[in-house]
């Protein structure tokens, strides 16, 4: 799964990663949670003939898909993950996976290894290499009762590769730069015909650092988050992740 992730780095490096320039400067986040606002770019509207105006859109949306046919978000559980390889016939992301397919700007995400039933290790997982990736995203708008409109976003999940199964079953879905457009591309490409892109990531792509418990609490936001420790003994009495509510509520 993915429920915490960091976008660190600066707002000009996103802007050349996704190819957007609409959205506002940003300082570094290193303890994104669900509910919390997040950055998303989707295919913009048509241009015409000649424009030099980027294709893409950005949008802030809520960290947390609601259907937009929900009465009640009250009814479904946070659905901040969807899993890749049933979205295109689940009735909460259906919708989305046809015509509002996204991508997240991330540096990397966090993960916990359970260690029996009360033990968790915290990860700081990266790329390899370094720098920016996009996970494969779905943007919904729900309108409230009285009329005002949310956007909301899940990040796609799917089998967690061999060097990352030993933490968790499953892992975000990372999009190449290169398949950008055809994964942006609602219009023209069914999820049947982008299927192929909800793969895990390639073997040696990530790298997992051991870091500090701190990262369960989302109050804690520094760069010391990714610092690696030893791995240690986790007390029955530690606090897990989601244990808090210092999150950020859009609603």
């Amino acid at each position: 799964m993915c429920g915490r992730f960091a976008l660190t780095d600066t707002p000009d490096a996103v802007q050349s990663l996704l190819a957007v320039t609409d959205f506002e400067p940003f300082p570094p986040r290193y303890n994104i949670a669900p509910t919390q606002p997040v950055l998303m770019a989707l295919s913009g509207p048509a241009r015409p003939a000649g424009s030099n105006l980027p294709s893409r859109q950005s949008m802030l949306v809520r960290w947390g898909l609601i259907p937009a046919w929900a009465k009640n978000p009250d009814d479904f559980s946070l659905l901040f993950n969807a899993r890749s390889e049933t979205a295109a016939e689940k009735a909460s992301f259906r919708t989305a996976m046809r015509h509002r397919r996204a991508l997240v700007p991330a540096n990397g995400f966090y993960e916990w290894r359970r260690v029996g039933s009360k033990r968790a290790e915290p990860y700081w997982i990266r790329p390899r290499d370094g720098g920016l990736i996009a996970f494969a995203g779905l943007m919904e708008s729900w309108s409230e009762p009285g009329g005002t409109e949310i956007d909301t976003g899940a990040i796609l999940t799917t089998e967690a590769n061999e060097d990352l199964r030993g933490i968790h079953h499953r892992m975000p879905v990372v999009i190449k730069p290169e398949d950008f457009d055809r994964w942006l591309d609602c219009l023209n490409q069914e999820p049947r015909h982008v299927a192929d892109l909800l793969k895990p990531a390639e073997p040696g792509f990530f790298e997992a650092v051991p870091v500090s418990d701190r990262v369960n609490k989302v109050a804690n936001a520094g760069p010391d988050l990714q610092e690696r420790v030893e791995p240690r003994e986790v007390k029955d009495t530690d606090q897990k992740p989601g244990d808090d509510s210092g999150q950020l509520d859009l609603f």
